[in-house]
């Protein structure tokens, strides 16, 4: 197993309290390829990560907007047209929410498949709920 820290862009390059932090994601190789994006927007360098078999993408943010330095369910779905990756699994779904009461939990996960199934309709979107499995054939 290979495991490569990849670029992330999650806008500003310092946090409060942190100073100057560099975002990453991982690449994790073995007989096969998984993508975990971190929390990141869409870079170009997508495109250049290699065979990607599955990737984890963050599909929301957790204030009351997703903004810039992150992904939305769109966003996220046309990432899918970079990466290429057989499959997908959300993340990321805005979790922790101070500002509203939950929604329906999965809501932006949902939607990011129904987005995915139209603008990338080779890539297999699976949504796993807490305590759920995915094992890659």
């Amino acid at each position: 197993m290979r495991i490569r820290a990849t670029h992330a862009d999650h806008g500003l390059p310092w946090r409060p309290g942190a100073g100057r932090t560099q975002p990453v994601g991982f690449v994790i190789s073995g007989s096969r390829t998984l993508y975990f994006a971190g929390d990141t927007d869409v870079f170009d360098g997508m495109r250049d990560l290699g065979r990607i078999d599955v990737a984890l993408l963050p599909v929301a943010g957790w204030g009351p907007r997703v903004p810039e330095g992150h992904l939305d369910p769109l966003r996220a779905a046309e990432t899918l047209d970079l990466i290429k990756p057989r499959v997908a699994i959300p993340i990321h779904w805005g979790t922790y929410s101070p500002w509203k009461a939950p929604t329906s939990g999965d809501e932006p996960a949902m939607k990011f498949a129904e987005i995915a199934a139209t603008v990338a309709p080779a890539v297999e979107v699976i949504v796993l709920g807490p305590g759920q499995t995915y094992e890659l054939d």
